[in-house]
C-alpha cells in the first residue's frame, strides 16, 4: 500500500523514474510503469495502453498485478474500441487545448466517475466486469500528443480513489511519458544505426552483426547459415535513361521482393548493402531451402517492369564449400557465386559448391559461353 505523505510519493515518484532509466524498450518502460503506479498507489492491478490511431483502438501493453479471468500480462491482442472509451479523445480538447495540462481523474463502478465530458459507462461497466470497485486513469503524452494511458484500479471493498489520487496519478504519468519518449528515441537510433533508409531494409552494419552471431552458433552447434548476395541488374540504365527517382523505385521495389522472399526462410535477415547490392541472411534453413528462396527471387525480380532482373549467388554452410571461420569466407564465397551468375547472365541463382555446368539450377541453355579469361575462371569454382 502506498505511503501517502508528500515524502512518501515522493519517493515513489524517484522509484519510478529509476526503474524507467535502465528500460531500453518502450515496452520495457510500460511495464515498470504499471508496476511502479500500482505500487506508488497502492492499487491491486495496473494497465499501460496506447492509442492507436490508425485503427481507433486503445492496445493494451501491459497488464500488472491482480489479474482477472481473460487478462495476460502483457498480452498479444488485447484492445478496445475507442468509442467505448470516448475521453482518451477530449484529451485534444478542452482545457488542454486552451493552453491547461492533461489532467487524470477518477472512475468507480457505480459510475460517478469525472472524466472529460462526465462518468464514462464503459470505464464503470469494465470495473463492475472484472470485480473492481475504482479506478484512476491518467493520459499519458508524448510531444503534445496522446499516446495513451495508465490505469490504476483497486478491488472492491477497499478504499475508493479520490482526488489527491488522480492529482498523484498525473504526476506519476509524466515521469512515464518522458520515459516512454526516451525509450522510442532510443528505439529510433538504434533503427537508423541498422536500417537502410531508402528500403527499410537491413543495412550492412546489421548483415555484419547477425553474420558474427550465426556463425558463433554454427561453430559451437553446427547450425547452418547461408548467405544470398544479389546485384540489381540495369540499374544505371534506368537512372541514366528514366532518373533516379525511377531508380529509387526500382531499388525500394526489389527490397519488397527480397523481404517477401527472405520471409520464406524463418529468422532470417533482408538486408541492402549499399548501392545495387542486396543479401539475405539465413540462419537454420537447410541450403535446398535456401536456393529455394532465391529462385523466387530471381523469378519475381525478372517480372519488374524496369530493370534487368538480378544476378543471384548463394553460399551455405549445408553445402561442400569448406569450413567457413569467418563472415569474410562466406562473402567471397557468395560473391564469387554472384558474379559468375551476372557473367553468364543466370535466370537463377549461382551455388557455391555446386557449380557444375550440370547443376539444372543454372538453366543456361540461352546464356553465351563466357569469353574472359576471368570469367571462364570463375565457372570452373576457382574462387580467390
Amino acid at each position: 500500500m502506498e505511503d501517502g505523505t508528500a515524502d512518501g510519493r515522493l519517493a515513489a515518484v524517484v522509484e519510478l523514474a529509476q526503474a524507467l532509466a535502465t528500460a531500453q524498450t518502450p515496452q520495457e518502460a510500460a511495464r515498470a510503469g504499471a508496476r511502479g503506479a500500482r505500487r506508488a498507489m497502492g492499487g491491486s492491478f495496473a494497465a499501460v495502453s496506447a492509442w492507436e490511431r490508425e485503427t481507433g483502438r486503445l492496445r493494451v501493453l501491459v497488464n500488472d498485478g491482480e489479474l482477472a479471468p481473460g487478462e495476460e500480462p502483457e498480452p498479444a491482442d488485447e484492445s478496445y474500441s475507442v468509442h467505448d472509451f470516448p475521453e482518451i479523445a477530449e484529451f485534444l480538447h478542452g482545457s488542454w487545448a486552451r493552453g491547461g495540462a492533461p489532467h487524470a481523474w477518477v472512475e468507480t463502478a457505480e459510475g460517478t466517475g469525472a472524466s472529460p465530458g462526465g462518468s464514462s459507462w464503459g470505464r464503470a461497466a469494465a470495473l463492475r466486469r472484472r470485480g473492481r470497485g475504482s479506478c484512476v486513469v491518467a493520459p499519458l503524452v508524448l510531444h503534445g500528443r496522446a499516446w495513451g494511458e495508465i490505469y490504476v484500479a483497486r478491488g472492491v471493498g477497499e478504499p475508493p480513489f479520490a482526488r489527491p489520487d488522480a492529482d498523484f496519478a498525473t504526476v506519476l504519468a509524466a515521469v512515464l511519458a518522458s520515459g516512454i519518449a526516451q525509450t522510442e528515441r532510443l528505439a529510433e537510433v538504434q533503427r537508423l544505426a541498422f536500417t537502410d533508409p531508402l528500403t527499410g531494409l537491413g543495412n550492412r552494419r546489421a548483415v555484419d552483426v547477425r553474420l558474427d552471431e550465426a556463425l558463433e552458433r554454427h561453430r559451437a552447434e553446427g547450425v547452418p547459415v547461408s548467405l544470398v548476395v544479389c546485384d540489381l541488374n540495369g540499374l544505371k540504365t534506368v537512372n541514366d535513361r528514366l532518373g533516379h527517382a525511377v531508380g529509387d523505385r526500382l531499388l525500394e521495389r526489389f527490397g519488397s521482393l527480397l523481404s517477401l522472399c527472405g520471409a520464406m526462410l524463418p529468422g532470417s535477415l533482408a538486408a541492402r548493402l549499399g548501392g545495387d547490392e542486396f543479401c539475405i541472411v539465413a540462419v537454420g534453413s537447410s541450403a535446398d531451402d535456401v536456393v529455394h528462396a532465391a529462385t523466387e527471387l530471381c523469378l519475381r525480380a525478372a517480372k519488374l517492369d524496369v530493370g534487368e532482373g538480378v544476378a543471384c549467388g548463394v553460399a551455405s554452410t549445408g553445402d561442400p564449400i569448406g569450413p567457413v571461420r569467418s563472415a569474410r569466407r562466406l562473402f567471397r564465397l557468395a560473391d564469387a557465386a554472384q558474379y559468375r551468375a551476372k557473367a553468364l547472365r543466370a535466370a537463377y541463382p549461382v551455388v557455391a559448391g555446386r557449380e557444375g555446368p550440370e547443376d539444372p539450377v543454372l538453366h543456361l541453355a540461352d546464356a553465351p559461353p563466357p569469353t574472359d579469361p576471368t570469367e571462364r575462371r570463375h565457372i570452373r569454382g576457382h574462387h580467390p
